[in-house]
């Protein structure tokens, strides 16, 4: 059987600039739904496909990311863009996928995707949650925020957190999981409505609009008179900047991203190095690659959190492979609520 697989691309590279949809291009290709005798190739009919902002990086022409992890590699204009995603198998050659199996891992950004080798997915259960799920609160948004809140921070019960970006796919989980295990939280987010949000669904002790305040550290000494004792960082820059200047010492910072620097618009700034030297402060970057061994307790945890109420969802869902570009740039105007996922095809 033949199918029109539809593909996003980027024309060029992406260099300098905020993404526009004009930089990508829909694409169709004739696609077999047969594997090669022998081979272990699998093809997936796509289902969900996660959009998140670090795929910028892998759009330049030139990124450090690109050398330091295989995921991150760059992206030549043309060809198919690879994310995490979740399908169902068509054909396979590999006899640990059947025909008909969902499955969670890599993918691209269109309608099917031959895996080589089927190596880069695994089986997906969906225990009863909507798949989308498994690429947020379930999947490595979810484990992005529990590593690196409670790996990299080590919080205690009654600690000052402050998390920026806070209506994003990962600031939103790591701002309930601070409440759940007992800190006073804040949350910074770019609309009136998402910070109403913050401290209404998602229980954050306040939260405040970025965009309306002149002085971030004035701000910040504002919300956290006493200091703060965690900063998950989402977004660098100045935000980062003002935190460090407010931490408290022997603090803990997570740098998770820095979606204010990946496009090289603004003026970029640095945090007081006498402040993390002499507050004696933790400031470390890391990936969700990092915590991958613990998903499965991870996984555990969470979908007991789901089944009794103590977590809440938030998703934004957008229609058809066509919608991805919209959705990606998206991202970089703050467009979304939550975790950003486009549809693609029917379940």
């Amino acid at each position: 059987m033949e199918v029109t697989n539809k593909y996003v691309t980027v024309k060029t590279h992406i260099d300098g600039s905020s993404p526009q949809e004009s930089d990508f291009e829909l694409k169709t290709a004739a696609l077999h739904l047969s594997v090669e005798p022998g081979s272990k190739d699998v093809i997936v009919k796509n289902l969900y496909v996660s959009i998140d902002p670090y795929q910028i990086n892998r759009m330049k022409r030139v990124c450090s990311s690109q050398k330091l992890v295989s995921t991150a590699d760059g992206i030549t204009p043309g060809q198919a863009i690879s994310a995490n995603g979740i399908g169902r198998v068509m054909a396979s050659g590999n006899p640990e996928f059947e025909k008909d199996d969902l499955v969670v891992g890599l993918i691209n950004w269109e309608e099917y995707t031959i895996v080589k080798g089927g190596n880069t997915f695994r089986k997906l259960d969906p225990m009863g949650f909507p798949l989308s799920y498994h690429l947020g609160v379930l999947g490595l948004s979810g484990l992005t925020a529990y590593g690196g809140f409670f790996e990299v921070c080590k919080p205690k019960k009654g600690e000052k957190v402050f998390v920026s970006a806070a209506c994003g796919s990962v600031g939103n989980l790591v701002g309930q999981y601070a409440k759940l295990f007992g800190c006073h939280v804040v949350g910074c987010a770019g609309t009136k409505q998402k910070v109403e949000l913050l401290k209404g669904k998602l229980g954050f002790d306040d939260a405040f609009n970025y965009k309306e305040e002149a002085d971030l550290k004035s701000t910040l000494k504002r919300y956290f008179p006493d200091g703060i004792d965690i900063y998950f960082d989402n977004v660098g820059g100045k935000m980062l900047e003002a935190s460090v200047a407010n931490m408290n010492p022997f603090g803990r910072i997570a740098v998770c991203g820095i979606i204010s620097e990946y496009t090289g618009i603004g003026e970029r700034v640095a945090p007081d190095m006498i402040d993390i030297v002499y507050k004696r402060l933790k400031v470390q970057g890391f990936l969700v690659i990092d915590y991958l061994k613990g998903m499965d307790d991870f996984i555990s945890t969470m979908s007991n959190h789901l089944s009794t109420d103590k977590i809440h969802v938030l998703e934004d869902i957008s229609q058809g492979v066509e919608s991805i570009p919209s959705a990606f740039v998206g991202l970089f105007r703050g467009d979304n609520v939550g975790k950003k996922v486009v549809k693609v095809a029917d379940e």
